[in-house]
């Protein structure tokens, strides 16, 4: 979430016109995030967020994101709803530029997430992968590691210190996609599992929220994308991985949805590739974002620490405690 495009009066006049909902009183801009532009609006009795899709999301492939979201609802997964207009449409346009409403979600994300948060975590993904797999509509994963040589590329490395970081990059890149695994179990994964996602009311998981790089690939690569994401603790700018917070995730998950023998084998290789990714989108961002985006850019040495980790681990058992 975070604020590219700026709106006013007369953009929430065209959102009480078009949808069947309490009037809309007040709006204010969503700063966390990096991908797309937020606001949370307010009527008298609700609250609502719109969310107005920039530059990495394809108009063609925000209708996916709109159905996997009500087909979540409806399969009593918790996140927000698509609200649709009077004409039962999920889009509309606002500056130009693609836009949709969903329903506010109630709790908040945890600055920090404990043991029995990475247990409970580890449940609510399982059975959303439970739900998932019986979908049938699809999409590719822009963020998968085979997409990110374009990524790298359009990266700005400046000195020599910079040119050390290329060449660690790309020895990175060329062998984790020389390793990554093929015919893994799969079906759509949330794709984003930061702390800033989940959501927790009164120390209970209230829900997921922010489906917009929601997309068909490997479940356990989800899980990697969550080790990275949430069991690691920062000491004095350092980032060393917590494995009672992994092993929880892992029993939390297993408790719902069996990991298999090739999925424990493959961890490795990808934590690293989420890794990667991370790191990538985060020099990306670093150099690229406009000055005048309302917006905090996320550091990129942290992930650079973390595939340090993962360079460094190997096994199954390396993550457990």
């Amino acid at each position: 979430m975070a604020v590219y495009t700026k709106i006013n009066q007369s953009n929430i006049d065209i959102i009480n016109k078009k949808f069947n909902i309490e009037k809309i009183l007040s709006f204010q801009g969503i700063t966390k995030g990096i991908e797309n532009t937020n606001y949370i609006l307010k009527s008298k009795n609700k609250k609502f967020i719109l969310t107005i899709f920039e530059k990495r999301v394809l108009p063609k492939e925000i209708p996916f994101f709109m159905k996997l979201m009500d087909y979540l609802n409806d399969s009593k997964i918790n996140c927000p709803r698509p609200l649709k207009t009077k004409d039962k449409n999920y889009l509309i346009k606002l500056k130009n530029k693609t836009a949709c409403i969903v329903t506010f979600l109630s709790g908040k994300d945890k600055k920090k997430v404990n043991e029995s948060d990475c247990y409970v975590i580890g449940k609510a993904v399982a059975k959303m992968h439970m739900v998932t797999k019986k979908i049938k509509f699809t999409r590719k994963n822009s963020m998968g590691v085979k997409y990110l040589k374009p990524l790298l590329q359009s990266i700005k490395f400046k000195s020599n210190k910079g040119s050390n970081l290329k060449k660690f990059l790309f020895n990175n890149f060329n062998d984790i996609k020389k390793n990554w695994p093929k015919n893994l179990p799969s079906g759509i994964i949330h794709g984003d599992l930061f702390v800033d996602n989940i959501f927790f009311d009164k120390n209970k998981l209230s829900g997921i929220i922010d489906f917009y790089f929601a997309a068909n690939d490997y479940y356990m690569y989800e899980i990697a994308i969550c080790i990275n994401a949430l069991c690691f603790d920062e000491k004095n700018k350092k980032f060393v991985i917590n494995k009672k917070k992994v092993d929880k995730l892992i029993k939390g998950y297993n408790s719902v949805k069996k990991i298999n023998l090739n999925e424990k084998n493959n961890l490795n290789i990808l934590c690293r590739g989420a890794a990667l990714r991370y790191l990538l989108t985060r020099l990306f961002d670093y150099t690229n974002t406009p000055k005048t985006a309302l917006i905090k850019i996320k550091d990129p040495n942290e992930y650079y620490q973390k595939l340090i980790t993962h360079n460094n681990l190997n096994s199954f058992k390396d993550y457990l405690i």
